[in-house]
């Protein structure tokens, strides 16, 4: 299945804060967002994901979604949107809930999203005995077990504290080489952003338009071993954001 964003801009009353953008999903690909905040990172994974729709141009899906998949788009937050009252394993089978599915499947698609994700014994926890980096992987569960042909990851590690972000997307990167999923995936961290984007997308201020995007050739698997060729890139992309990046701050703190 491929996802393609054409000419899409939106607006809030009369300020605009994405314009023309243009962005194609192959499948299997991550395609990461940088840009300075403020600039519609967040309002453009929305867009893609149907909780809003664009004041111009469109969000197209071609193709068919896996075997199986009973979401073909969905979403991994930020603050990871756990319910406190369902253990590790109810909050994974909440996305199953509104599908057609009987309580033994149910109970597989979720034991295998959990083993996946390292999880299986955390089934029984709830969420406050689980550490920031237990409760991410939780919601990245819930979102496999939908079985999506795309994943909307909104800044899913910025909560987390360095050594558990890294650990986690050392999970990713393992994630993805046994599933090869496709994901957009917003973040403000540049090291993020050339850990594991195939492509980054970088966009200006306020409104949000497509600067460039840079193609990151090494193969994800061996970007751990290869972090020195990652860093004239991660170089390269703040010198095409810092400049915008302080102006963009600067407004943030002036409407404040």
């Amino acid at each position: 299945m491929r996802l393609s964003v054409e000419g899409v801009g939106h607006a809030y009353g009369g300020t605009t804060v994405l314009d023309g953008i243009d962005l194609a999903i192959a499948p299997g690909e991550i395609v990461a967002v940088v840009g300075p905040s403020g600039c519609g990172k967040s309002t453009l994974l929305r867009l893609i994901g149907g909780l809003e729709r664009p004041t111009v141009g469109g969000v197209f899906i071609e193709g068919d979604a896996p075997a199986g998949s009973l979401n073909p788009i969905t979403t991994v937050f930020q603050d990871f949107a756990l319910l406190p009252w369902r253990t590790a394993a109810g909050n994974v089978a909440l996305a199953l809930e509104d599908h057609r599915l009987t309580r033994a499947e149910r109970d597989e698609i979720v034991a295998d999203v959990l083993a996946r994700t390292k999880l299986t014994d955390f089934a029984g926890a709830w969420p406050r005995q689980l550490s920031g980096g237990m409760k991410q992987r939780v919601a990245i569960a819930r979102a496999l077990a939908v079985r999506p042909a795309v994943m909307l990851m909104d800044e899913p590690l910025s909560a987390l504290d360095a050594q558990t972000r890294e650990l986690l997307l050392d999970d990713l990167r393992d994630l993805w080489v046994r599933e090869r999923f496709s994901a957009v995936y917003v973040t403000h961290n540049l090291a993020e952003a050339v850990q594991l984007g195939h492509r980054v997308m970088v966009l200006s201020r306020r409104p949000g338009r497509i600067r460039e995007v840079v193609e990151i050739d090494v193969p994800l698997p061996d970007r751990p071993a290869r972090a020195a060729e990652l860093e004239p890139m991660q170089r390269q992309l703040w010198q095409m954001m810092r400049d915008e990046a302080m102006a963009a701050d600067r407004e943030l703190t002036d409407a404040a």
